[in-house]
């Protein structure tokens, strides 16, 4: 895979660009954009037209095929994971295609700005792995490995660790540092007498990560004191639905003691009434008035009990759950 652009790089370097439209090597003048462009530059000016036509098509169609999945991937994600869970809920599956498509535009007017004023892809790539470790990260261990993890902590969070990592500045975004942390630093770099470069040799990503994390353990934890054990904020101010109750009166269950054709009562020999792989095995039984406990097929409930009575050596009656 990398030989051809190797072959691409030595025809560059090699070629007598003088004789070109272009008049002069890319990049002998200073100018490192222009070094960039080598590729099509190489195309457009030692191949032949049908031979550039082809190759600079899919180049674009390249290029233009990773974008638009990108924005179709945003797009998607934030219709499923925030208009329709925070915003409407009930909104049918046409109006989320709606809000896609809207979103479509919304993502490609932000990625044509940032293209424009970017000075450097792959310093976007870098940011883009910086934002996952800051941000991302926390989430994906507590959602794994914490089960108390709710969104109001999440939320939390995600604000936290975006916040502190901004703060830290980046030079990509042209963000001056706000927050000076241990071991800060700036250089000249040029050479005119200006501090142009700043380097922030405190961990400052990892600082921010870490407090992100606890944050989210920390919020988690106190939504839940305050929602659930000590109930000091009402159920209805749960915006996110993270503390609803589960109606078991809903549920029903298969699995009941035998019933005979006529009331019983059972005397069991020794063992639990419930042994070990649900077996019911009565030792002796008879004829009982009907007691509340004994009841035939399945009815939703929400607690359930399994009593039956029995006499034991000494001839008390005792009743088994």
């Amino acid at each position: 895979m990398c030989i051809p652009s190797i072959l691409i790089g030595a025809v560059a370097y090699s070629a007598d660009w003088t004789n070109t439209t272009f008049g002069r090597m890319p990049g002998e003048n200073g100018k490192a954009s222009e070094a960039t462009l080598v590729l099509p530059l190489v195309l457009q000016n030692f191949t032949p037209a049908f031979v550039s036509f082809v190759g600079l098509g899919a180049v674009s169609a390249a290029v233009m095929s990773s974008a638009d999945s990108s924005i179709l991937s945003a797009s998607s994600m934030f219709a499923w994971n925030i208009y329709r869970p925070l915003v409407r809920p009930k909104a049918s599956d046409r109006e989320i295609l709606w809000v896609m498509k809207f979103a479509v535009f919304a993502m490609g007017a932000v990625a044509t700005v940032l293209a424009i004023f970017i000075p450097s892809v792959y310093g976007l790539w870098f940011l883009c792995s910086d934002l996952v470790y800051c941000v991302l990260f926390p989430q994906l261990v507590l959602v794994l490995y914490y089960s108390s993890v709710n969104t109001y902590g999440s939320l939390a969070g995600y604000l936290v660790g975006m916040v502190l990592r901004l703060l830290g500045g980046e030079v990509i975004l042209g963000l001056p540092a706000a927050v000076r942390y241990f071991y800060y630093a700036e250089h000249d770099t040029t050479g005119d007498g200006n501090l142009d470069t700043v380097v922030q040799l405190f961990p400052f990503r990892t600082f921010a990560m870490l407090i992100s994390l606890l944050t989210i353990v920390g919020v988690s934890a106190l939504t839940k004191f305050l929602f659930v054990r000590k109930r000091i904020i009402s159920k209805r101010w749960d915006f996110f639905r993270c503390f609803e109750e589960l109606d078991i009166t809903r549920l029903s269950y298969p699995s009941e003691p035998p019933i005979s054709s006529a009331p019983m009562t059972t005397e069991w020999s020794g063992a639990s009434p419930m042994t070990e792989g649900n077996c019911w095995e009565p030792a002796e039984t008879k004829p009982e008035p009907p007691v509340p406990y004994q009841r035939r097929g399945l009815r939703p409930v929400s607690v359930i009990h399994f009593a039956t009575e029995g006499e034991d050596n000494l001839g008390y009656v005792s009743t088994a759950l």
